[in-house]
C-alpha cells in the first residue's frame, strides 16, 4: 500500500516528468553555482569592511545605506545566476 505522499508524487511526476540533465548540464550548474558564490563573498568582504568603518565612526546613516547596499547586490547576484541556470537547463548556453 502506497502513502498519500507516493501517490501523490507519482501524480505529479505523470503531469510534469522531471527533466534529465547531461552531465555536460550539471557540470555547468556547480560551476555557475561556485563562480557566483565567490562574487557574493567578494562583495561581502569589499562592503563589510566598509560597515565596519562606518560603525566605529559611529555613522549609523551611512552603516544602514551599506546594509541595504549588501542586501541589493546579493539580490541582484542571485538573481542573475537563477537566470544563467535556467538557460542551462533549458539547453540554451
Amino acid at each position: 500500500m502506497k502513502s498519500s505522499y507516493e501517490l501523490a508524487m507519482e501524480r505529479l511526476s505523470k503531469n510534469s516528468p522531471a527533466a534529465k540533465m547531461s552531465a555536460v548540464q550539471k557540470k555547468q550548474l556547480a560551476e555557475l553555482d561556485s563562480k557566483y558564490t565567490a562574487k557574493i563573498a567578494e562583495r561581502e568582504i569589499a562592503l563589510k569592511d566598509e560597515l565596519n568603518k562606518a560603525a566605529s565612526a559611529g555613522d549609523a546613516e551611512k552603516f544602514e545605506q551599506l546594509q541595504q547596499q549588501l542586501v541589493s547586490e546579493r539580490k541582484k547576484i542571485q538573481a542573475e545566476l537563477e537566470e544563467k541556470k535556467e538557460k542551462v537547463r533549458q539547453g540554451k548556453a
